[in-house]
């Protein structure tokens, strides 16, 4: 009776195997996709079972829709979009706008008064001109610089929550949501991929990450961080999930005028672009927030950017890089690690 006992253990053993077996959750395989929007391209990582592939490509392009459609909402280089509309409405006269531009804006008044201005999307007017002047590599004549910085300012801008309106109170007041829409919109489309099963996933806006949960088997997302491209200097290193990411420098957009080397992002203070060699990293709980925040940081003082980040109402890592003319780096530590930004800074 013993080798009977025997055989009819192992048959037990085996049978809860296979048990165990069928019940284990299918390994989740790495999938990429890529599109233009934007004027860049965004990027979805995510991972999801082989046998989802289908579902995780409808996902992506579910996630890429949703960017489309905000771009119809937020583009100031279209005339149809209603952000261009509400900038030809009349001056004191309040505009019932969509959720997303409503938020969107909102959000940009609150970073424009945590900022002290350094971040404002009312400098639509000074922006266009800088355009200008980075294409035919001359300086705005005074004249011309003072009516449209005039014609910009966060202050003239009034929102309704109880009727969701605007009201734009300066003539010729034009927007320009450069500085923030990029990381919106990733955190948007990481939103439709979440929701529709795929909370693993990544959305890489042009250098704004929406980071949701972790790959398998990993603490979290591992993100070189190369402001300025090939240098002697060791990249740096994050590990995080659930957080946005964002660097704002003039490695790819810069200007040579008069001998000087601009950037494309605006100083507020100046109606020009910034001629400092740096970049700058923020880490926070949103990519929207870490966008609008990466702006401002490149255009304020280091003493403004460590006040700004230590007293951050939500928890925000910056990090500024400065570009020394023997090409070295140097890097400044601000704020405090968010929780889903897991390596000590």
């Amino acid at each position: 009776m013993a080798p009977l006992r025997a055989i009819a253990s192992l048959a037990l053993l085996l049978a809860l195997t296979s048990v165990v077996r069928a019940d284990a959750p299918a390994a989740l395989a790495r999938q990429e996709f890529v599109a233009p929007h934007m004027g860049t391209l965004f990027r979805v990582v995510l991972y999801a079972p082989e046998a989802e592939a289908a579902a995780a490509r409808t996902a992506a392009q579910a996630a890429f829709a949703r960017v489309a459609a905000l771009n119809r909402i937020f583009s100031d280089y279209d005339n149809s979009s209603e952000l261009s509309q509400l900038c030809r409405q009349p001056v004191g006269t309040p505009v019932p706008v969509s959720a997303d531009l409503f938020a969107i804006l909102t959000q940009s008044q609150l970073l424009s008064a945590q900022t002290h201005g350094a971040f404002d999307v009312t400098l639509g007017p000074v922006i266009r001109l800088w355009r200008e002047s980075r294409r035919t590599r001359h300086l705005p004549a005074p004249e011309i610089l003072a009516r449209a910085r005039q014609a910009s300012g966060h202050a003239h801008l009034r929102l309704d929550p109880a009727t969701q309106t605007a009201t734009l109170l300066r003539p010729e007041m034009q927007f320009d949501l450069g500085g923030i829409a990029k990381g919106y919109a990733a955190d948007a489309a990481l939103a439709v991929l979440t929701d529709a099963g795929f909370p693993r996933a990544m959305v890489n806006a042009s250098g704004d990450l929406a980071l949701g949960d972790p790959p398998p088997d990993e603490p979290g997302w591992t993100i070189t961080l190369a402001p300025f491209g090939a240098s002697p200097t060791a990249p740096l290193t994050l590990v995080a999930a659930r957080v946005g990411i964002s660097t704002s420098g003039d490695a790819g957009q810069f200007a040579e005028i008069g001998g000087v080397r601009y950037s494309h992002i605006v100083d507020p203070a100046t109606g020009l672009g910034l001629t400092a060699p740096l970049a700058v990293t923020v880490v926070a709980p949103r990519a929207s927030l870490s966008d609008g925040l990466a702006t401002a940081c490149s255009v304020l003082s280091a003493e403004a950017v460590n006040t700004l980040a230590t007293t951050s109402p939500e928890p925000i890592r910056v990090i500024v890089h400065r570009r020394a003319e023997d090409g070295s780096i140097q890097r400044m530590f601000s704020g405090q690690n968010p929780a889903g930004l897991l390596n000590p800074l």
